[in-house]
């Protein structure tokens, strides 16, 4: 039933015999490998090889009447629907998503008709089930034509709710959505939890940029001052941290509230509330002062704009229109306040 199976024993509780071959029946519990393993991908730790063999597995004792769910074969998301359906008969249809979220798979191309008419056909999901009834996640439906998945496999897609900790209510209902089920949220802790990835990738980032810094800083007519080059790599430093706290805290936690729609826009603005707000504490000429505003500005809304793929308040589309609009003036903003800083240091 599997392509491949890497080390099975840690979530897999035992096998099940059906007419299409054995499959995996995963436990429902979280162990202590699940817990730290899961930290580390949300710090963005080994989050690209976070996966697991695409195929079929069982939650509980499924029969050949119980409900089908497809999922991502992001580990993560998988160990998430296992323990949310605890208590629940059912067979779990995991797509090659190449390790991608169910949302961000079905925007990039991942999770979509094609994989999964061809998971149904490789894993023979018609003999192991009598009915022809899949449970797809809302947040794929972008990637999933349930019109084309019937003509093609013979199966009905029916979609399920937002989050997995509703899948057993809607199992228990016929399959019926309340229309809290459909609501998606985007809480000020998922908000933070998203947030805390881009923290590794940014301390990676702000080193080399801080030795940068420190090399314009220092050269001049002089060839090289060490004294120049300290000061000015001490408010680089300042508005690369500040920017970094704009975009990556700031923007999520008052997403509501700050003007327009556009996450680089919010970004901007949390990056300029950041930086009036160090300028009333900083002693700095108007040129020094200017370019640091500026720069926590365009830091700001570079790194507030990474959620606009990370949140469903834009579509794929709309990522990539926000993206060649945004960037262009983000980076006009960081020469200049690349060019201001470095004179006003002088």
């Amino acid at each position: 039933m599997l392509e491949k199976f890497d080390k099975p024993n840690r979530f897999v509780h035992r096998w099940l015999l059906t007419r299409a071959g054995q499959v995996a029946a995963l436990k429902t519990g979280w162990e202590w490998p699940d817990y730290l393993c899961a930290a580390a991908v949300r710090l963005g730790i080994d989050r690209n090889r976070y996966l697991v063999t695409p195929g079929l597995y069982a939650v509980g004792t499924p029969g050949p009447e119980s409900p089908v769910l497809v999922t991502a074969n992001y580990k993560l998301t998988l160990d998430v629907v296992r323990r949310d359906i605890r208590g629940l008969d059912a067979w779990i249809l995991v797509l090659d998503t190449k390790g991608v979220n169910v949302w961000c798979a079905a925007g990039k191309g991942t999770f979509s008709t094609a994989a999964l008419v061809r998971r149904i056909q490789m894993v023979g999901l018609e003999k192991v089930v009598n009915h022809r009834v899949l449970i797809v996640p809302q947040l794929g439906a972008t990637g999933v034509a349930a019109h084309e998945v019937k003509k093609t496999s013979g199966f009905r897609v029916v979609f399920g709710p937002v989050r997995s900790k509703d899948i057993k209510a809607f199992v228990q209902a016929g399959m019926q959505a309340t229309p809290q089920m459909r609501q998606v949220g985007f809480s000020p802790g998922e908000r933070l939890t998203v947030a805390l990835v881009e923290c590794s990738r940014g301390i990676k980032l702000l080193g080399l940029t801080l030795v940068v810094l420190f090399l314009i800083a220092g050269v001049g007519t002089d060839f090289f001052s060490w004294g120049r080059a300290w000061h000015g790599v001490r408010f680089g430093f300042v508005i690369l941290l500040l920017g970094f706290i704009a975009g990556n805290f700031l923007t999520p936690l008052l997403l509501p509230w700050l003007p327009g729609r556009a996450f680089s826009q919010k970004g901007a603005e949390a990056g300029a509330i950041t930086g009036l707000f160090l300028l009333t504490i900083l002693n700095t000429g108007a040129v020094l002062g200017l370019g640091v505003l500026l720069g926590v500005i365009a830091i700001g809304s570079w790194y507030g704009m990474q959620f606009t793929g990370a949140s469903t308040y834009t579509s794929p589309t709309g990522v990539e229109k926000e993206m060649r609009l945004a960037i262009p003036w983000q980076i006009g903003v960081a020469i200049s306040s690349l060019i201001l800083w470095r004179v006003g240091i002088c």
